[in-house]
């Protein structure tokens, strides 16, 4: 999915290309930086501004974004490690915990 946010700086649009999977409704990725630290641009555009526009083969969608807490995140890493062997060893590779970010459609 095309992932397009408001610059936290700039004010000016931002898109990124991220791997996600559908949860329902919502659009669950996660944020990191190819496993190393610290956190990408995107997330950090999104907590300053939780409104965003994502693009997928059903056309462009409204969202806001928040980081899944608590056993909702439990959940959604669950999901991802069905998906993505290793998914544990890589996170390892970071200091701290990686974000599980839902995208949430807007109405």
């Amino acid at each position: 999915m095309r992932v397009t946010t408001v610059g936290r700086r700039t004010g000016q649009e931002r898109s990124v290309i991220l791997g996600y999977y559908e949860d329902g409704p919502n659009l669950v990725t996660m944020a990191m930086n190819g496993w190393g630290e610290g956190e990408p641009a995107w997330w950090l555009n999104l907590l300053a501004h939780p409104e965003a526009t994502v693009e997928l083969v059903t056309g462009r969608h409204c969202v806001t974004a928040a980081a899944a807490e608590g056993n909702e995140r439990a959940a959604l890493w669950e999901r991802w490690r069905e998906l993505h062997d290793g998914l544990d060893e890589y996170s390892k590779l970071r200091s701290t915990e990686t974000a599980v970010v839902v995208l949430r459609p807007r109405t």
